[in-house]
Formats: C-alpha cells, structure tokens, sequence
C-alpha cells in the first residue's frame, strides 16, 4: 500500500489537552488529523470517514463516561486503546497502531499485553519521538488481526467486556 504525501492520523485520548497537543504536532510536521475524545468516536470515525486513514495513535486508558458493557450488539461501545485499535483493525486493515499511555509497564499488564508486540509511546513525550513513532508505525507493515488474538487480554469478537 502506497501512504498517501499527507497521511491521516486519528489521535484519540480522553483528554482534551493531549488531543490537542498531540494534532497541532502533527499537523505542523505535514500530517493530516482526525481527533476523537474516546473509543465511541473513533469507532465512528473509522466506520463512516470517507478518506484513509493511515495511524491510530490512541492512549491504552480510555475510561468510558459512565459505566458501561460493550456488547457484540454495539457498534461503536466504550473500550480501552488495545480493544479499539482491534474493532479499528477490523474496519481499516491496512491502519498502523500506536498506543500511548502514562504508564507503560504498568498499563500492559494490566491488559495483558506483551511489551514489544506493538509500538508504545510513552507518556509524557517528546515531539521527537512522537513524531518518530508515527514514521516508524508508517514505514512498517500493519499489525494483523491474528498478532492482536496472541495477546493474553484479547477477547474474542462479540464478547461482553466490563469496563472499571
């Protein structure tokens, strides 16, 4: 797959702050971006976005506004960033994943995920790095669906998931 000369990224962190932050970065360093507060939006965003889409960048903590159960009945349920950037995968297989979080060791054991199985970025950032994150994740093959079902965390499509 060719990247487009402007590639999309869709920033997603339910802080409004580091949306921000992280979309006038990008868009200074020639990135086209599509913003979204949580996984519900994204979803949204990924399903009905008439244009590629090349990166999620997402933070792996996404709590949903009240509490909720994503079911296979819901199209676009509130997820954490590794479940998001699964359900995104189904909808846009050739998007690239990077996740963000504050807490990195601590945040992929609490979902189980391996360190080293997809691209991390550390929170707070440099724009450096971020920046090198988002080259490297497009100058790279998209992650399968298959890497994302030898995750210890994963669960399979369809399947209720509290959220805390």
């Amino acid at each position: 797959m060719l990247v487009p000369m402007k590639p999309t990224v869709l920033v997603v962190d339910d802080e409004a702050a580091v949306v921000s932050l992280c979309k006038r970065i990008l868009e200074q360093e020639g990135f086209s971006t599509l913003t979204a507060g949580g996984s519900s939006e994204a979803l949204k965003i990924c399903k009905h976005h008439p244009g590629s889409i090349e990166v999620l960048l997402t933070d792996l903590v996404l709590p949903p506004p009240d509490f909720s159960l994503a079911s296979g009945n819901n199209e676009f349920p509130h997820v954490h960033g590794h479940e998001l950037a699964i359900r995104a995968l189904r909808m846009r297989d050739q998007l690239r994943i990077v996740l963000m979080s504050g807490n990195i060791d601590k945040e992929l054991a609490g979902y189980g995920i391996q360190k080293g199985s997809l691209p991390f970025l550390g929170k707070p950032f440099e724009t450096a790095t971020m920046i090198s994150f988002i080259r490297d994740a497009l100058s790279s093959p998209p992650p399968t669906l298959e890497a994302f079902r030898n995750q210890p965390g994963t669960r399979p499509a369809g399947s209720d998931e509290w959220f805390d």
